[in-house]
């Protein structure tokens, strides 16, 4: 495969391996495990295994492999290893190279599950976490220490969507020889260029816009060949956290339409957010494509699109949400994310329920906050519904 190849042609003919029948769509190669002409062939793989050589699903499989090469070639990582979820993903890469004694730094907003992940179950074996305003480089600076292992953030954090500097605080880290770690999942494998701007490992929810059609959970964890085959696959192989050839094989066709439903997302996002600004049952619109973001620059330059995702901070908090989220007709009330499906959730009652009132409001999940992901239904349709129910929430 031409590794130079853009994006689009990579996502729809990235890590082919086609079989002796010689096959359009890829074969789902649905088996948990793997013959061997002898025992002497049995003994030579597990020993090592050749490019091309299996041995157990968990380890590895023909179709899970040819998501792995197509997610890498997109994002321009030398390799990836493909998990059951978006957070098995995220925990699995954390896990895989921490251990009791060791530092890390953390952006403060975080989706919840990664917060739980760094503040109760990584300091519940010994590790060290610290968390910062990922929008301040002095915080960043002041935290980062000379022994700091990792430092992890979401570059667009959720649902606040604050974005991070990847390269000013991959610079900051690497000065003290700390691995940066990404959630990249709402700058969209289309948006991304994680890896160029610093990032040494950059992960996704492949749930999110990579299905992108509320079919399966899958993640992916992508860097270097060293750190994929020698920190992480040793660590998921053996915990189990590994995606099923099935799900593989889904995330296979989802990459295939991923540019264009991204593409007609985020140009959604931006026209609904430049619809609603100004109305009045709205305190806040927040979308970092907007020019009134406090980082608009920053993205633009980072990802250059603002993303599928904006959030709505009413004035009438909670009892006023709740009517807006309820008068909608085209959105669906879930907590999911990156969908052909245009998505609302209320993320202080759902996704971030369960951190404390205080903690919340430290992060700006107030009461009132919506976070709106588009699909790719009609423009005018989406824009005209989000407006009715803004005026009955007002």
């Amino acid at each position: 495969m031409n590794k130079k190849r853009n994006k689009a042609t990579n996502a729809v003919h990235g890590g082919i391996r086609r079989s002796q029948y010689g096959e359009v769509s890829e074969a789902i190669f649905l088996t948990q495990g793997f013959v061997y002409d002898s025992a002497e062939a049995a003994q030579a793989r597990f020993i090592q295994a050749g490019e091309d050589e299996f041995i157990y699903a968990r380890y590895g499989n023909p179709t899970v492999a040819m998501f792995e090469e197509r997610i890498a070639l997109i994002e321009g990582a030398e390799d990836g290893f493909a998990t059951a979820s978006g957070m098995a993903a995220v925990s699995g890469a954390l896990m895989a190279m921490l251990k009791t004694g060791d530092h890390v730094v953390s952006s403060r907003a975080l989706f919840g599950s990664c917060h739980y992940v760094l503040d109760e179950v990584l300091t519940r074996f010994g590790v060290e976490v610290t968390f910062v305003d990922g929008t301040d480089l002095e915080a960043w600076r002041g935290a980062i220490r000379s022994d700091t292992k990792a430092v992890f953030f979401e570059s667009v954090s959720n649902p606040t969507l604050e974005v991070i500097d990847i390269v000013a605080v991959s610079e900051l880290a690497h000065a003290v020889g700390a691995v940066v770690l990404v959630d990249n999942v709402f700058a969209t494998p289309v948006y991304s260029r994680a890896i160029e701007q610093g990032a040494d490992v950059v992960i996704y929810s492949a749930t999110k816009h990579i299905d992108g059609q509320g079919r399966t959970l899958g993640g992916v964890i992508l860097g270097t060949r060293d750190f994929i085959r020698k920190t992480v696959e040793p660590y998921m192989k053996h915990t189990g956290g590994s995606m099923s050839p099935f799900t593989a094989w889904v995330m296979l066709k989802g990459l295939e339409t991923l540019e264009l439903r991204v593409r007609a997302q985020a140009a959604n996002a931006l026209a609904v957010a430049r619809a609603v600004q100004g109305h009045q049952a709205l305190a806040q619109v927040i979308y970092p494509g907007l020019e009134s973001h406090p980082q608009h620059d920053l993205c633009r330059h980072q990802m250059t699109k603002g993303g599928t995702v904006l959030s709505l901070d009413l004035k009438g908090g909670q009892a006023a949400a709740f009517v807006f989220v309820n008068a909608l007709e085209i959105a669906v009330i879930s907590n999911n994310l990156g969908d052909t499906k245009s998505i609302v959730t209320h993320p202080a009652t759902t996704t971030h329920q369960r951190l404390a009132e205080e903690q919340r409001a430290e992060l700006g999940i107030t009461p009132g906050l919506v976070r709106v992901s588009l699909g790719i239904e009609d423009r005018d349709d989406l824009i005209g519904d989000i407006l009715q129910a803004l005026d009955k929430a007002a």
